[in-house]
Parts: structure tokens; C-alpha cells; sequence
């Protein structure tokens, strides 16, 4: 579904983010008061306008009120990043998702009326993390503290086994469960367990982070969680 989207504040955060929705055929409205930034986006975004998105009347002329999303990538422009989100709330912008630098500037944006609070180092933080812990490990996305989602190469010793005899899916002894599988150009939503894994597939699993690091591992499943799996 196309969207109208308005980004504001045009860092690594911003750029990356509205050039990607731009890519994904999203109307994107890209705005920031630095006209460097703002020439840099130009090419890649619908419309790009060096402004003050802390001024009430250039958001009401740049139309954002009708905007289906308006992200506020300001970081570490606390004031501003708080001033921008209560300004797109007050407009009536849909949906609200806001750039947080630590918990205390989060909890100030949700009280505030943002939609959504993200945090972008943190997040980054996490999945790098992961993947330093286990090589295999592509991409991760944290759902909770303890649980996940993990986009992984299929480790050697996957390769030939069906998911079953790998024990994965939900019944399986590790409790990951296999949402999909790329294989070159094609995609293998939630996989019977009797796909048999190739050489070269990428495995997108979720399940506890234990589990998870376990089963890369080839570990012995502790005998408990074997038999709250059975």
C-alpha cells in the first residue's frame, strides 16, 4: 500500500530511511534545515525542502497534516525532536514514529502522543552483538529481552537434513521455529519439516536466544526443555 510519508531530520538515520521507503514506492516528503543534507536527498525522495520543522506554519504549508506517517529522525536535537513530534500529533499526522536517543528521551515522546519510539544505536547494537556471538548469524530482531528473530547462512552441518531431523519447527526439541527459507530467488514461507536444507539456503528462525545459540551450536538440548517439547 502506498503511503505518504514525511521524514524529518536527515542524519544517517533519516537518509537511510527515507531514501529505503522512496525505493519501496512510498511518496516521501524528506525535510531538514541543513540544505547539504537536503541537496544530498534530493535525487533519491519525492520532494525534498530545507525547513524548520519546529515551525507550526511551515508544516501547515508543506501540507505534512495530510501526511499518512510522519517520522521525526532528530536525535540528538532533544528539543527539537520533542517540539517536531508534538507539532505532527497536533496536525493530525496519522501515525507518529519517533527517534529516541536514551529510555528518558523515549518515555518523553511517548507522553507526548508518539505512535512509536525507536532506537535505532540500540537496536543496531543488539544485532551486531549477535552476530559477533555466532558468525552464522545474518541479521537479528529482538522481540523481548530473552526471544528473537534470526536470519542466518544454513551452518555445514544443516545441509542434506530435512527440518525434521534437524528437530526445528515449534514440536521440534529446540523450540526455533522456521518461518521461511531463501533459496536464490525463491522464498519458502513456513516450510514443511520434510524441506530438505541446501547448500547456500538462508533460514529465517525465531525463538528463545538460549535455544537459538544452542542449536547453532549442535548442543545437547537440556533434558527439561526436551520434555516440555514432547
Amino acid at each position: 500500500m502506498k503511503r505518504q510519508v514525511a521524514v524529518i531530520g536527515l542524519g544517517r538515520f533519516g537518509y537511510g530511511l527515507a531514501c529505503t521507503l522512496f525505493d519501496m514506492g512510498h511518496d516521501v516528503l524528506a525535510i531538514d534545515s541543513d540544505e547539504s543534507s537536503v541537496q544530498s536527498v534530493a535525487a533519491h525522495v519525492t520532494h525534498a525542502v530545507q525547513a524548520d520543522a519546529t515551525n507550526e506554519a511551515i508544516l501547515k504549508d508543506l501540507g505534512v497534516a495530510s501526511f499518512d506517517v510522519g517520522i521525526v529522525g532528530v536525535g540528538s536535537d532533544i528539543q527539537g525532536s520533542v517540539l517536531t513530534t508534538i507539532l505532527l500529533k497536533k496536525l493530525g499526522v496519522k501515525h507518529v514514529i519517533a527517534r529516541a536517543e536514551n529510555e528518558l528521551h523515549g518515555s518523553i515522546l511517548e507522553k507526548i502522543g508518539a505512535d512509536k519510539v525507536v532506537y535505532p544505536e540500540r537496536e543496531a547494537g543488539i544485532r551486531v552483538a549477535h552476530q559477533m556471538a555466532k558468525l552464522d548469524i545474518l541479521d537479528y530482531i529482538s522481540v523481548s529481552e530473552t526471544y528473537g528473530v534470526a536470519k542466518l547462512a544454513a551452518p555445514e552441518h544443516f545441509v542434506g537434513k530435512t527440518l525434521s531431523e534437524l528437530d526445528l519447527g515449534r514440536r521440534g526439541k529446540w523450540g526455533v521455529a522456521v518461518l521461511l527459507i531463501k533459496r536464490e530467488k525463491e522464498v519458502i514461507v513456513t516450510p514443511d519439516r520434510s524441506e530438505m536444507v541446501k547448500t547456500g539456503d538462508v533460514l529465517v528462525v525465531s525463538g528463545n536466544d538460549d535455544r537459538l545459540e544452542d542449536m547453532l551450536s549442535g548442543a545437547k538440548v537440556p533434558e527439561a526443555h526436551s520434555k516440555e517439547a514432547s
